[in-house]
């Protein structure tokens, strides 16, 4: 008799636990623009050379949320010069991006980056195609699974529930991440 009513109270308390989870309902947590500036701002200045051909020097991240587009918008800074030639060019980059949740890192990160425009002035309308490859280059290895937002263990537990990210909101100021209770 005993064990019977240990077996049913054991059931009664998952069952009450599991329904506690579902009254817990979603929840949002909100990431200031200051913060994603902050996490970008950490990686530059970027400098690399592309094929031995060019020294690329990237600067001064200026990021952008694009609500309409669901995406984010990194500008910065570009300057180029052959090793070969005593010159340099000037120009800037713009690359946009998806967000997404990484589980492994517990992290928003950028994913599908996209060159938006990549202006170079003084440029040779000759070179200007193999610069804006070069520019799709750059951006995929600058800015591609960088991690712009770690959640903390407690952003993801709540009363003793696991919540796990549903839906990434762009607004013009932010990112609104809304969580659900995992079932």
């Amino acid at each position: 008799m005993k064990r019977r009513f240990a077996a049913f109270g054991a059931v009664a308390a998952a069952l009450f636990l599991a329904s506690c989870a579902t009254l817990l309902g979603p929840r949002n947590v909100e990431i200031p623009l200051a913060k994603l500036q902050e996490a970008i701002s950490g990686r530059f200045p970027f400098n690399n050379r592309f094929l031995e051909l060019l020294d690329i020097r990237v600067t001064n991240p200026r990021v952008a949320l694009q609500p309409d587009a669901n995406r984010i918008l990194t500008s910065m800074d570009a300057s180029i010069a052959p090793p070969f030639l005593n010159r340099t060019w000037n120009g800037n980059l713009a690359v946009s991006g998806q967000l997404r949740f990484d589980p492994a890192r517990s992290a928003l990160v950028l994913a599908e980056p996209r060159v938006e425009t990549f202006n170079v002035s003084g440029l040779d309308p000759l070179y200007a195609n193999q610069i804006t490859r070069v520019g799709g280059l750059l951006a995929e290895q600058l800015l591609k699974d960088i991690p712009l937002y770690t959640f903390g263990p407690d952003e993801l537990r709540y009363g003793g529930t696991r919540f796990n990210p549903t839906t990434i909101t762009t607004r013009s100021n932010g990112l609104v991440v809304t969580f659900e209770p995992a079932r």
